[in-house]
C-alpha cells in the first residue's frame, strides 16, 4: 500500500498519465462525434494503426511533423469516407462495415509498411515532437510539471475537448449533429440533410482517431510497430459510454485509464511485481475500467437514434 501511495504522489506518475491518456482524447472524441451523429465506427482500432503509420512514414519520408500529423489525418479522414458511405446513404451494418474497416486497415497498413520497408527488421527511428514547457504555468507544484510540460499533441488533445464542447452545445452545427442522433426525421423536416451531417461527422471522427494513432509514434514514441495500438481503439468506445457521451466526461474517462495504466507500470518495478505474473497487472488497466463502465453506463442516455438508419420519406 504504502508503494502506490508513494506512486501516486509522484509528479513524474502524474505527467506520464497525461501522456497515456492523450492519444484515447483524440480517438475518444473521434468516435463520440460519430455516435452523436448516430454512426457506430468500430473501425476507430484500424483508423488509429493507419494513423499511426501514415504520420510516422511521412515524418520519415522527409515530411515535417505537423505535415505527418496533418497526412494522418487526412488518412483517417479517407477510411472515414468509406465507412460514411457504406453506413449511411447504403445503410449497411454499422457493425460489419466497422469491423471491416479495422481489417483493411490494418492489412492495407501492413503491406505498406512491407512495401516501402521491405528489408528492414526493425522500425527506423524519427525525430517525434519534443516537450515544451509553458513559461509560469510550468512552474506550479505538481500539477505544472504533470500539464504544462507535454508535446504540443497532448495540448492540442486537451483544447479539442473545449472545441467539441463548444460546437456541440453552442452552436447551430453542434444541434444539429446531435438531432442526427436523437432525431433524425425532425432534422429532415428542417430541410437539413441527415446524411450530410452523419457523412461528415463520421469524416471528421475518423480523422481524429488516426490522430490519436499518430500521437503514438510521434509524441509518445519515435518509432512505428503493429502492436503499438494495442486495443486502445476499443477502450475509447467504452470511454464513450463511461462519459455518457459528452466530450468533459469522456476526457476524465481516459484519464482514469491512464491512471490506471501508469500505475500497473510502474507496480511491475515495485517489489510486488517480482511476486506477481506481469500478465496480471497488464489486464489490470483494462479490467478496472469495466468496472468503471458497468458502474457509469447504467446512468448513461444513448442517443436515441445510434446506429438508427434514416431513409428520407420514411417514417
Amino acid at each position: 500500500m504504502a508503494e502506490i501511495i508513494d506512486i501516486l504522489l509522484s509528479t513524474s506518475f502524474w505527467a506520464a498519465v497525461i501522456r497515456i491518456a492523450s492519444p484515447l482524447i483524440f480517438a475518444t472524441l473521434g468516435e463520440l462525434i460519430c455516435e452523436r451523429a448516430g454512426v457506430l465506427n468500430l473501425g476507430i482500432e484500424g483508423i488509429m494503426v493507419a494513423g499511426a503509420f501514415a504520420g510516422w512514414m511521412t515524418v520519415y519520408s522527409g515530411g515535417g511533423l505537423w505535415t505527418g500529423v496533418a497526412i494522418a489525418m487526412a488518412a483517417g479522414m479517407l477510411f472515414g469516407l468509406l465507412h460514411g458511405t457504406l453506413t449511411v446513404p447504403f445503410s449497411l451494418s454499422q457493425h460489419v462495415v466497422g469491423l471491416g474497416i479495422t481489417l483493411l486497415a490494418t492489412s492495407a497498413t501492413y503491406f505498406a509498411y512491407r512495401l516501402a520497408l521491405p528489408e528492414v527488421d526493425t522500425p527506423p527511428r524519427i525525430e517525434a515532437f519534443e516537450r515544451s514547457a509553458i513559461p509560469f504555468l510550468s512552474d506550479l507544484p505538481v500539477v505544472g510539471h504533470a500539464l504544462f510540460t507535454q508535446t504540443p499533441l497532448t495540448y492540442l488533445a486537451f483544447a479539442l475537448v473545449v472545441v467539441v464542447s463548444l460546437v456541440l452545445y453552442r452552436t447551430p452545427l453542434g444541434l444539429a449533429l446531435r438531432a442526427a442522433g436523437e432525431s433524425p426525421s425532425a432534422v429532415a423536416a428542417q430541410g437539413l440533410s441527415v446524411t450530410g451531417i452523419r457523412m461528415g461527422a463520421v469524416i471528421v471522427g475518423s480523422g481524429l482517431m488516426a490522430v490519436g494513432g499518430a500521437f503514438l509514434t510521434m509524441s509518445a514514441f519515435n518509432s512505428f510497430f503493429f502492436e503499438m495500438v494495442n486495443g486502445r481503439g476499443w477502450i475509447c468506445i467504452a470511454l464513450v459510454v463511461f462519459g455518457a457521451w459528452m466530450p468533459g466526461k469522456a476526457l476524465l474517462g481516459a484519464v482514469l485509464f491512464g491512471i490506471f495504466d501508469g500505475l500497473q507500470i510502474r507496480l511491475q518495478q515495485t517489489e510486488l511485481g517480482a511476486d506477481v505474473p506481469y500478465q496480471v497487472f497488464l489486464m489490470m488497466p483494462f479490467l478496472l475500467s469495466i468496472l468503471a463502465l458497468v458502474v457509469m453506463s447504467r446512468r448513461a442516455s444513448v442517443p436515441a437514434a445510434l446506429m438508427v438508419t434514416f431513409n428520407k420519406g420514411e417514417r
